[in-house]
Formats: structure tokens, C-alpha cells, sequence
């Protein structure tokens, strides 16, 4: 073939190595689906001497990036740095300068989406980020795509494998939470610092990405609602499965009366659902849209491979445009705006666990203060009493409710003298 492709690469992390590994290995296959050779002619990285886990040539190393904007036998940069800055103006400068992308990189997209699309729509190049939400799970295509004739309705999903992981041994294993994290570090699942997995971070910026993709208007990070996993214990687990519920981070959107709904945090749902069965570090979306109903999309979420799997799709998606065997796809066009609703507006149902007085009027008395704030009792459980604080834990469940009038309840429940300590309230998916 003398047709090429050429690519450079922003970034040889693990992500980096893997894309590196699978251009080289893949070679005549990518070759045969693009109908040009794919050729890596450059790689930005700020130590050249540095041993990395898949060795290319050194001449293909460079620490400056505009050597790589100015070289016209490049027609795709592919950027595996991470982290927001510099990424998003390496991205911004590659398009401006007419070079289509492909990104891996979740904050850069879920903050600057619509700037990212419209330089490239200037540009008339593509910009591609499979990689962003999922890894090796497909999904941001099927929407720009295969569901384009549908209305998004909602997206609930689990797309972060390492709170996914530690719910799933928390449950299994009935242990805590501090435990599972370190075996999670331990073994390479969660990062030194786990915050931006934990406490919902990651998740939301993924969650926005999709919420932007499926809703065709802009959903930032700083819209989504974000309740971290750090607060559940393994008494959780254990009555959540008595009262036939699994406990999962989830990450939700709806459409409501025009407006977005999206929020982040840990959810009851139940056992019988797709998603509570999804365990370990796999990720799963379910879309429910007008026309087609609920799909699910389900598979690995993160790892080398994986990642880089979806990241050379989008190599040869564009590849096949630059070398002329398919046709010019648009980049996403969004509507200007949509109002995001405060999560105070969501209403839903609520597991409450309280330690509490073991005397009478106890329970009269917190469910005078549900009543007050509108909120009714489905179902109440008295779990273990403790001889020394003469307290015994409860466990209720309630009818739906709205945040607000949940929020001001539990600040009534707190200032009873016969409630010692709220142990967790946790929203109930429907």
C-alpha cells in the first residue's frame, strides 16, 4: 500500500505503551480495515531516556509539541497524557492546526466538550474519545451514532471498576471498607491516592460525557451531583441484602420535563435488576431512550488493553476518512443549553440507619419528625441492641420522598435526645 496514516502520540504511560503494543502488533490487520498503512511517526514525552514497558524507536521521541503541529505526515494526534492541562491545549492546538484527535481523556471532555467540538467542526476534522467513559466498553459511539434517532430518556450506570470492585467484596465478604482499599491498592485496582474514584469524581466526569452526548446539550462535571462510597459499612450490605437490595455506585441521568437530572452516589437496587449483578471491576450502561427502550452495554472499563482497544477504534474510524474509504462524520453538534436540576428537586425512596435509645416513644418520636417533613415509613427493622450504650440500630425504609424534605429531616432526627448517631441514609434506585 502506498497510502499512510500518519499518527503521533501525546503521552507513553500505560495507556500510551498499549496503543504503541497494538499499532505494531495489529499492523496489517489496521492496514486491510483502513485501506492504508498506519504508520506512529512521533511521541511527545518529557524524559526520552526513560525505559517504558514497550520499547519503540528512539528517533520517534520528541518533548516539543509544536515539532509535532508542524509536521504535515501527521493526521491524527492521539492524546494519552491525562489530566486536564496541558491536554486540552494540545487537543485545541492539533485541531486548529488540522489534525484530527483521538482522546482518552475524561476531564478534558466532560469540562470542555462543546469547545473541543466546535474547533474541530472550524477545522472540518474529526475529534474522537471512545476511551473517556467506558475503556474497552463501547458506548460513546452507539450514541453519537447508532442511537441518534432516539431521545435519551436516562442513563444509569457503573463505570467506575474500582468502587465497583470494592462494593462487590464489601458484599460478598461482609468487610470493611478500609480493608477492601487496601487489597484494591494492593493488587493495582485503586490508585495510591483512590480520591477521584471514592468519592464519585471519575464517575461524574463520565457521567457528564454521556449526559452531554445523550441529552445533545452541554452537562459538566460541576452539574452532576457527587456522593462518594466512603460512608457505607458492611452493616449496609448486610441489610440491604435482607431487605433485597444490592449496593452499587451509580451514576444516573434523566430528562425531566426538559430538564437533566444527573447525580452520582450509592444506591439501593434491586437484586433482580441487570445492573446490581454487574460485580468486580466491570462496568455496565444501561440507556433507555424512546424508541429502542433499555440497552445494555457491558464489558471492561479500564486496563491497558482494554482502553487501548477503543482508542484504536477510533484510530481506524478516522484513518478510514483520511484515506479516503468512508464518509465525513459531523463532530456532535449540542443545542445551547439545558437547565440541570439541583439534586434537592429528586424524589425517590431512602434507607435510613439510626442508633438510637432502646426505650418506647423512640420510634413515635423519629417518625413524627418524617411526618413533619412529609415523609412517610415503608418498613422498619430493629437490628442488635448494645448493653454499654443502651442503644439498638434501626433500619428504615421509606416511601418516595424528595431530597429536600429528606435533608431536613435528618437535621430533626439528629436533635432528638434519643437518637445517639446517624449511621448512613442512602437513596434507593428505582
Amino acid at each position: 500500500m502506498t497510502k499512510s496514516v500518519g499518527i503521533a502520540m501525546l503521552g507513553m504511560g500505560v495507556v500510551g505503551s498499549g496503543v504503541a503494543r497494538a499499532l505494531s502488533q495489529k499492523s496489517d490487520s489496521l492496514a486491510n480495515q483502513i485501506g492504508a498503512n498506519v504508520c506512529l511517526k512521533s511521541v511527545l514525552v518529557r524524559d526520552k531516556t526513560k525505559q517504558r514497558s514497550f520499547e519503540i524507536g528512539q528517533n520517534l521521541f520528541t518533548d516539543n509539541f509544536d515539532e509535532i503541529l508542524e509536521r504535515t505526515d501527521i493526521d491524527i494526534v492521539v492524546e494519552v497524557m491525562g489530566g486536564e492541562h496541558p491536554a486540552l491545549e494540545f487537543i485545541l492546538a492539533a485541531l486548529e492546526s488540522g489534525k484530527h484527535v483521538v482522546t482518552a481523556n475524561k476531564e478534558v471532555m466532560a469540562k470542555h466538550a462543546p469547545d473541543i467540538f466546535a474547533a474541530a467542526r472550524r477545522k472540518d476534522v474529526r475529534v474522537l474519545f471512545e476511551a473517556s467513559v467506558a475503556g474497552g466498553t463501547p458506548v460513546v459511539s452507539p450514541l453519537m451514532r447508532d442511537l441518534v434517532a432516539n431521545e435519551v430518556v436516562s442513563i444509569k450506570a457503573i463505570i467506575n471498576g474500582t468502587t465497583n470492585y470494592i462494593l462487590t467484596r464489601m458484599s460478598s465478604e461482609q468487610i470493611d471498607y478500609k480493608t477492601v482499599l487496601k487489597d484494591a491498592q494492593n493488587l493495582g485496582y485503586a490508585e495510591p491516592d483512590p480520591t477521584n474514584d471514592v468519592e464519585g469524581i471519575d464517575a461524574a466526569y463520565k457521567l457528564a460525557i454521556l449526559s452531554t452526548l445523550g441529552f445533545r446539550a452541554q452537562v459538566k462535571d460541576s452539574d452532576v451531583f457527587c456522593e462518594g462510597i466512603t460512608s457505607l459499612s458492611a452493616k449496609d450490605f448486610q441489610y440491604a441484602d435482607e431487605l433485597g437490595y444490592a449496593i452499587k455506585l451509580l451514576a444516573i441521568s434523566s430528562r425531566i420535563n426538559g430538564e437533566v437530572q444527573a447525580r452520582v452516589h450509592p444506591a439501593l437496587i434491586e437484586k433482580d435488576q441487570m445492573l446490581a449483578k454487574v460485580d468486580g471491576v466491570l462496568n455496565a450502561i444501561e440507556i433507555e431512550t424512546d424508541l429502542t427502550g433499555r440497552v445494555l452495554f457491558h464489558g471492561p472499563g479500564a486496563g491497558s488493553m482494554p482502553t487501548s482497544s477503543a482508542i484504536v477504534a477510533d484510530i481506524i474510524n478516522i484513518g478510514r476518512n483520511v484515506a479516503g474509504n468512508a464518509a465525513y462524520l459531523d463532530p456532535v453538534r449540542l443545542s445551547e443549553s439545558i437547565k440541570v436540576q439541583s439534586i434537592s428537586d429528586l424524589q425517590t425512596k431512602y434507607y435510613f440507619r439510626l442508633e438510637a435509645k432502646d426505650e418506647p416513644g423512640v420510634l413515635a418520636q423519629i417518625g413524627s419528625a418524617l411526618a413533619l417533613n412529609k415523609i412517610s415509613i415503608s418498613s422498619f427493622i430493629q437490628k442488635g441492641f448494645d448493653p454499654e450504650q443502651g442503644t439498638a440500630e434501626l433500619v428504615i425504609m421509606t416511601h418516595r420522598a424528595t431530597e429536600r424534605s429528606v435533608q431536613s429531616a435528618l437535621k430533626d432526627i439528629k436533635d432528638l435526645d434519643v437518637v445517639a448517631r446517624i449511621g448512613n441514609m442512602i437513596r434507593v434506585s428505582e
